[in-house]
């Protein structure tokens, strides 16, 4: 077996089969390098805060591509500036290489309009301001649907939900006020549907229950009967009733009267009006209050001491006491003090 391995043959074929071996390995190597440019390599050129117009032709020039790629929007920085470039500019790369640039964008990124069309509006703000969306002013619109968001204008046009804005661009939000009160109801009588529609529509009422004659669904029907009649006074959002037929009001009489038996009231005109006289106020009597009584005080008379008679004993007769004046009088009179007799020891 030794000897048959250690054949010259099978040594020339192993030595034939090395051989192309590594020449099929040279030739692949030499065609990599020819392909890729192996050994040639070229300096990456400085085109910093450039326009990417003007760095895209440097690049061109250099026998660069290039890769461009919007960062976010700064505004501190011109639109379409080059704000960054992969690999770092000097460094040396192969011919063709693509060179990546970061460019400023010409504004900020879009943004979808949220849908919040008939929500609250204080809900519908945080939603807009959440998107990087901001409201410049709020306008009221008379409509049923008090404090809901009507419609979303930008730069003065309506935009419907989901169309893309820039970001932080600034938008007016139209928010129902309320209804309005007391508006005239229009005459649509005479008119087709279609038009009796757009009256009502113009008058801010909503569009009720259209009754046909014959029963079809045509808007070129004549209206010869409504509900409120013409002239009532409503708010708005009310619905307005129709009745519509091919023929003219002058040819449904009947009907006309039938219907103004079940929805006007009548008024009976035979009655006396009733008269109405305002009430003067009475004004209510004065009472005087009586004057202050004042109680004049009676001057009392001074009595005389009594002299005594005699004596026979040399001693002086006791001089007789002062009478005292009674304090308050209970009946109005003073009694008269009557006079002591003298008292001789």
């Amino acid at each position: 077996m030794l000897k048959s391995l250690f054949n010259w043959k099978v040594l020339l074929n192993l030595l034939l089969a090395i051989g192309v071996f590594v020449g099929l390995v040279y030739l692949t190597f030499r065609w990599l390098e020819y392909h890729t440019n192996h050994g040639q390599e070229v300096p990456v050129p400085n085109v910093m805060n450039k326009s990417v117009h003007d760095a895209v032709k440097i690049l061109e020039d250099a026998g660069l591509d290039y890769e461009v790629d919007s960062a976010a929007y700064d505004p501190k920085y011109k639109p379409l500036q080059v704000l960054k470039v992969y690999p770092s500019p000097g460094s040396r790369v192969k011919d063709g290489r693509a060179i990546q640039l970061m460019v400023n964008p010409k504004s900020w990124a879009p943004v979808a309009i949220p849908d919040v069309i008939n929500k609250y509006s204080g809900l519908a703000f945080q939603r807009l301001e959440q998107v990087g969306l901001k409201v410049s002013d709020t306008i009221y619109e008379p409509s049923i649907q008090k404090d809901a968001v009507l419609r979303i204008l930008y730069k003065g046009n309506p935009v419907n939900p989901g169309t893309k804005i820039p970001r932080f661009s600034l938008v007016d939000v139209v928010v129902g006020s309320g209804p309005l009160r007391n508006i005239g109801v229009p005459n649509v009588v005479g008119l087709t549907v279609k038009e009796a529609k757009m009256v009502i529509a113009k008058n801010l009422f909503e569009l009720g229950a259209v009754n046909h004659e014959d029963g079809g669904n045509s808007d070129s029907d004549i209206v010869y009967y409504q509900d409120p009649a013409s002239g009532d006074i409503r708010d708005q959002g009310m619905q307005i009733d129709l009745w519509a037929s091919k023929k003219t009001p002058a040819e449904l009489r009947s009907k006309i009267d039938e219907l103004n038996s079940m929805y006007r009231m009548k008024v009976d005109t035979t009655l006396p009006p009733i008269r109405y006289e305002e009430v003067s106020e009475v004004e209510e009597p004065k009472i005087k209050e009586p004057a202050p009584v004042v109680h004049q005080k009676k001057e009392v008379p001074k009595t005389e001491n009594a002299k005594p008679s005699g004596g026979t004993s040399g001693k002086s007769n006791t001089p007789a006491e002062k009478p005292k004046a009674s304090a308050t009088p209970s009946s109005g009179t003073q009694e008269k003090p009557k006079a002591k007799k003298p008292i001789i020891n």
